[in-house]
């Protein structure tokens, strides 16, 4: 019988077995069909980890996989919310931060992803500093992606993957 967390790197294996018991079963469940790029809808209650069910995926591909051919927004997260937004940008720094050292400590070769959060609040210098070196992750609200969409910035969103 496979492993949940048989997708992982073993820096991302190793950091997730040290921050948490085990997978939730959102997590055990989802990691499969997410890693397959199939299309996935996970129904689970707050605090499940639905969010870090997607993320960790992408996370460990962004840090161990190939590294992009071009700048570019290569995840996309549409939060209903700033305050949520704001949330899942600062519940990123644990993963990212954590599997980091971890695959230092190991040797393990390894990028960081760049993480950016735009919405209505985001200053104008920070939407151009945006638009001239995209994020790989990029967390924004629906109004801030049709803004995105419907100027020159969207060339940075051909590149998204998840």
């Amino acid at each position: 019988m496979s492993h949940p967390l048989d997708f992982a790197s073993a820096p991302t294996r190793r950091w997730f077995e040290t921050s948490f018991a085990a997978p939730t079963d959102a997590q055990a469940e989802g990691w499969p069909p997410i890693t397959r790029g199939d299309s996935t809808l996970l129904l689970a209650p707050t605090g499940s980890g639905k969010t870090l069910s997607a993320f960790l995926v992408a996370i460990d591909r962004l840090m161990f996989g190939p590294p992009p051919e071009a700048d570019g927004v290569r995840v996309l997260y549409v939060s209903p919310l700033k305050a949520l937004g704001v949330d899942v940008e600062r519940n990123l720094r644990a993963p990212l931060n954590g599997i980091r050292v971890i695959a230092e400590r190991a040797g393990a070769p390894h990028r960081v992803p760049s993480v950016g959060v735009r919405s209505g609040d985001t200053p104008a210098r920070e939407r151009e500093a945006m638009r001239r070196k995209p994020p790989e992750i990029l967390i924004t609200t629906p109004e801030s992606l049709y803004l995105l969409l419907t100027s020159e910035a969207r060339r940075a969103l051909a590149s998204i993957e998840t």
